[in-house]
């Protein structure tokens, strides 16, 4: 058994944004940045740690403010707001981040414009590509995908599986999130892989339990975490 100071660090939970399937499945009337807004109040004060926020059809100024507004939502708590792939929006919002896409510009040298403990993320999609972008430089982790089967992807979608999952988590010396699928269900086999958290959509937007049963978003958070505390050498690949 290790000892408390060899054990890996508490996994991230990330919760990424997406306005349009939250308002479909809210079925409310009203803004759906309002929505949103109050789905990353809720989730930063629930325990999550970063809060993508990847609203890729707004316009710079409407994202600008969006930003603003969940950098205000969580502020008093440890979330952490991170900008997908507009470096110049999170600056200007004074969000904690960015995550870049797969095909975005390298993480290295926007080091030498951010400000220390800037988080900078970035999006792979296999093994190899998990470790070419480790090894540039400049990043604090990967979010990996896509891990399971979601109803986002078209059946045929390739996966990364969680063999995939597994290799890429022991070939890089950085956090690997997995993301694509992700439920209570199977949160187990990512930590078991060695992944370094888990990022979702869905998870956060109608969060249940194995059975199927609605939870509140801190208790999925908590659901997560003991996942990671407790996992399960079964899931290995």
């Amino acid at each position: 058994m290790p000892s408390d100071s060899a054990r890996a660090p508490a996994p991230l939970i990330c919760l990424v944004t997406d306005r349009r399937r939250l308002y479909a499945a809210r079925g409310e009337k009203g803004d759906p940045i309002d929505l949103l807004i109050g789905l990353v109040a809720d989730a930063s004060h629930a325990g999550v740690d970063l809060i993508q926020v990847r609203e890729r059809d707004l316009p710079a100024r409407d994202l600008s403010g969006l930003v603003d507004a969940c950098v205000a939502a969580a502020r008093g708590t440890s979330a952490r707001i991170i900008v997908n792939d507009r470096l110049d929006v999170a600056l200007a919002a004074a969000a904690d981040g960015v995550h870049l896409r797969g095909d975005s510009v390298r993480a290295r040298p926007l080091r030498r414009i951010v400000h220390p403990g800037f988080l900078i993320g970035r999006s792979v999609h296999g093994v190899a590509e998990a470790v070419s972008a480790a090894a540039d430089g400049g990043l604090d982790y990967l979010v990996l995908g896509t891990v399971f089967a979601s109803r986002s992807k078209a059946p045929d979608h390739p996966l990364v599986g969680v063999p995939g999952l597994h290799r890429a988590s022991s070939a890089v010396p950085i956090r690997v999130l997995a993301i694509g699928g992700i439920t209570l269900d199977n949160v187990a086999q990512a930590a078991a892989a060695g992944a370094g958290g888990v990022a979702a959509i869905w998870l956060f937007i109608d969060p249940r339990d194995q059975r199927g049963l609605p939870l509140t978003l801190r208790d999925a958070v908590a659901a997560i975490r003991r996942a990671f505390d407790t996992p399960r050498s079964d899931c290995l690949p």
